[in-house]
């Protein structure tokens, strides 16, 4: 699926249609499940996102059931039943298993009410499937199709989620203010699912987001962060950040972003360079390769994020952001760190953000083969991404202007294949290592060591492949004018 299809069935038949083979193949896959549970005098429901997943005829990877069996009664269902079996959440009512490398979560009933304060639920068990389907998040995720011992199913709706799903809205089951003062989480599910399904979110729903936005500080980063990147990872994740910035949820956790509204664009193309940035986000999501790319999509949304920081007046007019790549590299490193991101995500995102700007130097005027060594050097890993990002870029409505740097790129591009084709670029490294450098200059492991492997490399950047013997005569010649004093 490219990042801009949608799956949206046209009406409730084609969506039952759909799931029809998808929820078919689960339930003759358990049957012997739900036969248990059957024998023990209970039922059985798929329930939230794989039966929403399958309405839209996808397949989930995990699958979520609840019944009206308690815990004690599900625990030896799934002994018998699962590869393997764990209770971390048996007290919520929970039991989950592995069976033939799939993932099944088996919950009571639920009527939970929540502190409000923390997002911590007080279980509650429920007394039937409706219970359990009015306290879930949105109508969407609140269908059940209920898995019978002979292999078929039996679609349940009682909310109209069916409805919504077809119309593509996202709404809540009751009023949205009290689903998101239950668990201030849903708002950013919401915009969430508007990445993944492509859906719109009901007007009541939003305005309920707006006016509550702050309810979110009481959610964990570590929550945040995960919701935040599922949205990344979504089809449409553009579509995504502008709801989390229309309803004032990107400024609780994400404030740079917002703040791009505040600086015009320099080339006057758009509005804002927060326009821009989600052009560029929906570009670079064009050309990934093999599905969504978390470093290449955050890369692609906060390579500007330093521009307001350096936003300056040009004389005669129009504004300038010298070295807000600088700033912006800065700004990522110390907002992706505070999200609790991994050091690996951090570091790529950094450094995307600090070379974006590279570029642009080539583009004004050729580069000698020791610039373009440089560039891939600096890359490194991030190669791919970096030209990704740089060709994503280009949103300018200047057609002569697009072209030239489309060229420009492609250049860039040749020349760093022709260069790969006579050197290793990946990995430009001196002809002589450490051990060559200490039994060359008769010295041992220690700062110098560094000092003169760090001359070599620069030599290697600028000259290329220098041969033993011209590296060795090179080292030789640095050696005299910075050996220590006698």
């Amino acid at each position: 699926m490219t990042p801009t299809e949608k799956t949206q069935p046209d009406t409730r038949d084609d969506a039952l249609r759909a799931a029809e083979k998808v929820l078919g193949d689960i339930a003759q896959r358990h049957r012997r499940l739900t036969a248990a549970f059957a024998e023990a005098g209970h039922e059985l429901y798929l329930v939230g996102g794989p039966v929403r997943d399958a309405l839209l005829g996808r397949v989930s990877a995990d699958l979520d059931f609840t019944t009206s069996a308690t815990p004690e009664i599900i625990q030896p269902i799934l002994e018998q039943y699962g590869d393997v079996v764990w209770t971390a959440g048996i007290e919520f009512g929970t039991v989950s298993c592995e069976k033939d490398h799939e993932q099944l979560e088996i919950t009571t009933f639920r009527a939970d009410a929540y502190d409000r304060v923390s997002r911590n639920p007080v279980v509650r068990f429920g007394e039937s499937l409706e219970d359990d389907l009015v306290r879930r998040d949105f109508r969407v995720n609140a269908i059940a199709a209920r898995m019978f011992d002979d292999g078929h199913v039996e679609i349940h709706d009682p909310l109209g989620g069916l409805g919504d799903l077809v119309a593509g809205v996202i709404d809540t089951p009751g009023a949205p203010e009290d689903s998101f003062n239950d668990d201030p989480l849903r708002m950013l599910r919401a915009a969430r699912f508007v990445s993944q399904l492509g859906f719109t979110i009901a007007d009541r729903v939003k305005d309920a987001m707006s006016a509550m936005a702050e309810q979110l500080d009481r959610i964990t980063v570590e929550r945040v962060q995960a919701e935040f990147t599922k949205l990344m990872l979504g089809t449409t994740p553009w579509e995504g950040v502008d709801i989390l910035v229309d309803t004032g949820l990107c400024e609780r956790f994400l404030p740079e972003i917002p703040a791009l509204k505040l600086a015009p664009d320099e080339h006057l193309q758009h509005k804002d360079v927060y326009a821009h940035s989600l052009t560029v986000l929906r570009q670079a999501c064009d050309l990934e390769d093999n599905g969504p790319d978390l470093i290449l999509r955050l890369g692609a949304l906060l390579h500007d994020i330093g521009k307001p920081d350096t936003r300056a007046a040009k004389p005669g007019g129009g504004v300038t952001f010298h070295q807000h790549e600088v700033v912006g590299a800065k700004l990522v490193r110390h907002r992706l760190k505070a999200l609790k991101y991994p050091k690996d995500v951090i570091n790529a995102v950094n450094n995307l953000v600090f070379l974006h700007m590279r570029f642009y130097g080539y583009s004004d005027q050729a580069w000698t083969d020791s610039a373009v060594r440089r560039y891939v050097n600096d890359a490194g890993d991030l190669l791919d991404r970096l030209n990704k990002i740089v060709r994503a870029d280009c949103t300018t409505r200047n057609k002569k202007k697009s072209a030239r740097l489309s060229r420009a790129y492609d250049n860039l591009e040749q020349r760093i294949a022709e260069l790969a084709e006579q050197e290793d670029l990946a990995k430009v490294r001196p002809d002589l290592d450490g051990g060559d450098i200490m039994r060359i200059l008769g010295i041992a492991p220690g700062p110098t060591v560094g000092k003169a492997w760090s001359f070599l490399k620069e030599l290697r950047l600028e000259r290329g492949p220098l041969g033993v013997e011209e590296a060795e005569k090179e080292l030789l010649a640095w050696w005299e004018e910075n050996k220590p004093e006698a």
